[in-house]
């Protein structure tokens, strides 16, 4: 397994790989919409979530707008994202208590998110670490593969909480989020699920695997 030296020359090389490290939801710099967004986005691609998004918030500007939708065209709506009467609900529940209990903004602590109907550790911290700037491992399909992959995680790191903790016994707090986003766009590019690019790697040299 990598030490903390090691994951350090790993953040640096996905830093001068990926200078821009940016959500893959475009969320337009709106919290609450990251929050709606990332529930989308269970077992759904990014892209789609996107694209579905555009017309979500057209019809739907705000978190009350949302809250007051009628659930049917709700579902109707992000029925592309698949799962959709489960997400539909939970996002109208959501918002609702953001309208009621936090002024349309999602909560800044992880205790809150946790409370909100279908938000877990993965999407607490999309918001902590995006929104609030707070270190946050977001343990995506793309983080728990590649962190395995390059040896910072272990076999016995069988949960995406375990993932987390280990993650952030290693990377440094204020490069956490940034991380994260990275470990996707590298994942995309590189570190595929089915075929990864290995011999033209760039963090070739740091990968457990070729060590």
């Amino acid at each position: 397994m990598q030490n903390k030296e090691s994951a350090v020359k790993i953040v640096e090389a996905l830093k001068a790989l990926y200078p821009a490290a940016e959500c893959s939801l475009s969320y337009e710099g709106e919290p609450w919409k990251l929050l709606v967004m990332a529930i989308l986005s269970a077992q759904c691609t990014d892209r789609r979530v996107n694209i579905v998004s555009e017309k979500l918030f057209e019809k739907y500007p705000t978190p009350k707008a949302l809250a007051e939708s009628d659930l049917a065209e709700l579902e109707r709506i992000v029925m592309p994202c698949g799962l959709y009467k489960t997400k539909a609900k939970n996002i109208r529940a959501a918002c609702a208590i953001l309208v009621e209990k936090y002024d349309s903004m999602p909560p800044d602590n992880m205790d809150e998110l946790l409370l909100l109907p279908g938000v877990g550790r993965k999407i607490a911290n999309l918001i902590l670490g995006d929104i609030y700037k707070q270190p946050a491992i977001v343990t995506d399909t793309h983080c728990i593969r590649i962190s395995r992959r390059l040896g910072l995680t272990t076999p016995e790191d069988k949960t995406p909480y375990a993932v987390e903790k280990r993650l952030s016994a290693l990377i440094e707090p204020a490069e956490q989020s940034d991380f994260c986003h990275r470990l996707v766009l590298f994942g995309r590019e590189y570190c595929t699920a089915r075929a990864p690019r290995c011999h033209e790697c760039p963090l070739y040299t740091l990968c457990e695997r070729n060590l």
